[in-house]
């Protein structure tokens, strides 16, 4: 069985496309390399940011669904994001960069070896900046090279996710069983887990939880988290496993830039395993990745009536030119 490679992207809800993009581009200083529509349901924008060539294991990916009201946090649910920087010194440029911005967050902390720093949106978001000052395994990606972040601090990729979750006996099963992640550490009611490589860029984080109230899904929460796979070969694969042990899921989809394949693994928790390619970089030229409006050939037909649904979003940057924020 060919395995879980790492982490390949989350997706979450926004209330606004608009300050999402502001965030990342000039808060975070990700590199905004799709922007495109939902494909179940075109009225809605679908952002892509990642990192300097959109490569799989670097991308945060949003929906704003016209009207959504917003979510609440509890249990069962994804509720955390966590992005790579290349050492603990970043995570202190951060923090100074955070209080300046006035950007929430609960200073460096240290968890399961590694320290972090935990933070949210303007959506009450959650994310954490996770430190690979003495990290192995999956390779980190390559930091947006034109944007506001000095390199040596810049987000690199994805880093752990954190799960919620009530019934944490089926979970690890799962986890284990199914997904064939091993549980490498424990602490304060919550359990790391890991595949392939390991490192930051392939592991979860498993809170047990009964006391929070179940979670509602809205803008500022995960809608799912997508994991690495090889190619179609291998996605097949997996198709078959979830199958063989009874999982509702998607079948296959295409979704141009990746092929997909959702489950449904836990109440309220969508997993979707993803292939590494073929990736953003074929349909739009490096130097103005994300600027237009881009859409698979599949909707290609729509355009005027998808170009009528969405406001236009003004993502233009190769025309800008960001001074490096060194504090």
């Amino acid at each position: 069985m060919n395995g879980i490679k790492g982490m390949h992207h989350v997706t979450a809800i926004t209330s606004s496309a608009e300050k999402n993009y502001e965030f990342f581009t000039y808060v975070l200083g990700m590199r905004l390399v799709k922007k495109t529509v939902n494909q179940d349901d075109i009225r809605t924008y679908h952002l892509f940011f990642a990192d300097d060539e959109g490569n799989a294991g670097t991308d945060m990916t949003f929906f704003d669904f016209p009207g959504i009201p917003q979510g609440a946090h509890g249990t069962n649910e994804i509720a955390k994001t966590a992005f790579r920087v290349p050492s603990d010194e970043a995570l202190t440029y951060w923090v100074k960069r955070f209080d300046r911005l006035e950007v929430k967050h609960e200073g460096i902390k240290e968890e399961f070896g590694v320290k972090t720093l935990s933070f949210a949106d303007f959506d009450d978001q959650k994310y954490q900046l996770v430190s690979d000052e003495n990290n192995d395994g999956v390779e980190a990606g390559i930091p947006w090279q034109d944007g506001p972040i000095p390199l040596a601090y810049a987000i690199t990729g994805l880093g752990p996710i954190h799960v919620r979750i009530a019934n944490f006996a089926y979970f690890k099963e799962m986890m284990e069983k199914v997904l064939q992640f091993k549980e490498i550490d424990q602490e304060e009611g919550r359990h790391l887990f890991e595949v392939g490589e390991g490192g930051n860029g392939a592991r979860v984080v498993v809170e047990y939880n009964t006391v929070m109230p179940s979670a509602r899904q809205g803008y500022g929460t995960v809608h799912h988290a997508a994991f690495r796979v090889e190619d179609r070969s291998v996605l097949e694969e997996w198709i078959e496993r979830m199958d063989h042990f009874g999982f509702r899921t998607s079948g296959y989809v295409n979704r141009f830039y990746f092929e997909s394949l959702y489950a449904n693994v836990a109440p309220q928790i969508l997993f979707e395993f993803a292939t590494d390619g073929p990736g953003f970089m074929g349909d739009e030229p490096y130097e103005t990745l994300g600027e237009k409006l881009a859409l698979p050939p599949m909707l290609e037909p729509q355009r005027a009536q998808i170009e009528q649904m969405v406001r236009p979003i003004d993502t233009v940057r190769s025309t800008k030119h960001f001074e490096k924020a060194y504090e």
